[in-house]
């Protein structure tokens, strides 16, 4: 894909990530609704590469704690999103090699667990520790509850994922799915 469309395609998708995000709020814990938006990372992370996924759901972040005002959450959940997107989008690559959907899905699967795991537990734990003063072990337990939510978001886009990756391969301008 050329670089101008490339930024243009990503541009639109951190568009939909804010709008999924503000539009979409389904309460699931006490403060803490279930990031719809990541829904249109997952499925950039599957047709145009983890690269684009990443700066999906990291501008997508940004942009929308900016327009909101909840900048206290959002160094952490961006960089946790960076590492997200960059795993997504290698097991999505690799997940088309194997023949079975069945196959597919479990790797898929699989990688979203380990993704969520590495970047809300891991990578978001440990900036917000970091900024706030707070033990490791403390801001782990606070994150769980996004871990389970975005997990729980990310495994059901699975399927559409699917889906919109083979209509991209057959009728994109685009050109197939990224590897």
């Amino acid at each position: 894909m050329k670089t101008t469309r490339w930024i243009s395609f990503t541009g639109i998708g951190i568009a939909l990530f804010v709008v999924f995000t503000m539009c979409l709020q389904v309460p699931v814990f006490e403060n803490y609704y279930l990031c719809i938006g990541y829904i249109v990372m997952a499925v950039y992370c599957s047709t145009a590469g983890g690269l684009s996924g990443a700066a999906v759901g990291t501008l997508g972040v940004i942009l929308y704690c900016v327009l909101t005002g909840g900048l206290r959450g959002m160094p952490g959940w961006a960089a946790g999103n960076v590492l997200i997107g960059l795993l997504l989008g290698a097991a999505f690559a690799v997940s088309r090699r194997a023949r079975s959907r069945a196959v597919r899905y479990m790797i898929c699967a699989i990688a979203v667990i380990i993704a969520c795991a590495g970047g809300i537990l891991g990578v978001k734990s440990i900036t917000e520790s970091i900024l706030y003063a707070q033990p490791f072990g403390v801001r782990v337990l606070k994150n769980s509850y996004a871990f389970v939510a975005d997990a729980a978001v990310l495994l059901a886009s699975l399927p559409l994922c699917g889906v919109i990756s083979r209509y991209a391969a057959a009728h994109s301008p685009f050109g197939a799915p990224a590897e």
